[in-house]
């Protein structure tokens, strides 16, 4: 095996960091949570959408065209370890169970409301 097809294995062997997020905004410290598998790409996914309109969270969405994206932070919560023992490992429940957590640790008039009264889980 090269060096070269060792870095590509290497690559795609790599987890990402998942666990709990959240969306801050910075003046009140009010902040919309989520749960990601992909916690990178969970963050750009976000701001593409405040920046395109089209976010999930309609007040998230109107603080945000108000205020404008300095306004906010992006910060992780809480990260789940990828098990190096159990390679088919589904990590969903626990990040449910998490999230669940981090609902009920937070004042509900400190957080903005999922769509339809569900919780972010992406």
């Amino acid at each position: 095996m090269t060096d070269r097809q060792a870095l590509k294995r290497a690559y795609k062997a790599q987890r990402p960091a998942m666990g709990i997020y959240a969306i801050r905004f910075r003046r009140t410290g009010r902040q919309y949570l989520g749960a990601s598998v992909n916690l990178p790409a969970i963050f750009n996914r976000e701001r593409i959408q405040l920046r395109t309109g089209a976010h999930r969270c309609d007040a998230l969405q109107q603080d945000w065209r108000q205020h404008g994206e300095d306004a906010f932070e992006f910060v992780v919560l809480d990260e789940l370890s990828w098990p190096e023992d159990a390679p088919d490992y589904q990590p969903q429940a626990d990040l449910d169970t998490l999230l669940a957590l981090w609902f009920e640790r937070s004042p509900s008039a400190n957080l903005y409301a999922a769509p339809r009264g569900q919780r972010a889980l992406t």
